[in-house]
């Protein structure tokens, strides 16, 4: 079965943050920049929130609040759901699914080890899926 550290792997293992008191514009910059939905809020290298997409959409857009002005401490989400690398992809598809995630970040004993989006699952899974077709067709070929 495979585990978040497969996928940590092949995905790699960096992590974007911005810090409580950045304003969200910072925060909104950083993720077009890179082309990522959430960035984690780090202070003095701990996890203590996310902010995504979804947070800007509601708490910002729609409160008709100031991106310049608002700090991230003020929208961000509180009490990130966390998983350790050991744990299985089945494991956090479900997770996210329930919970209605889309990013998870990945702490071994208190240490950030990277965060995976629900598109990396679905794209282990079509990986995985590719592979068993592949040697169903080989199988059936009979070579």
């Amino acid at each position: 079965m495979k585990t978040v550290a497969d996928i940590l792997r092949n995905k790699g293992s960096t992590v974007f943050s911005v810090h409580p008191e950045s304003s969200v514009l910072e925060a909104l910059n950083l993720m077009s920049e890179k082309g990522i939905g959430a960035v984690l809020v780090m202070e003095e290298n701990r996890v203590v929130g996310i902010l995504s997409e979804r947070d800007y959409a509601r708490k910002v857009v729609l409160l008709e609040k100031s991106s310049y002005s608002t700090e991230v401490r003020a929208i961000m989400t509180h009490g990130v759901i966390t998983v350790p690398s050991t744990q299985t992809n089945e494991y956090c598809m479900a997770l996210m699914t329930e919970k209605r995630l889309r990013h998870l970040p990945v702490i071994d004993h208190g240490e950030l080890k990277g965060m995976i989006s629900i598109g990396d699952l679905v794209k282990d899974i079509i990986s995985d899926q590719q592979s068993i077709i592949d040697q169903l067709q080989q199988y059936i070929r009979g070579g």
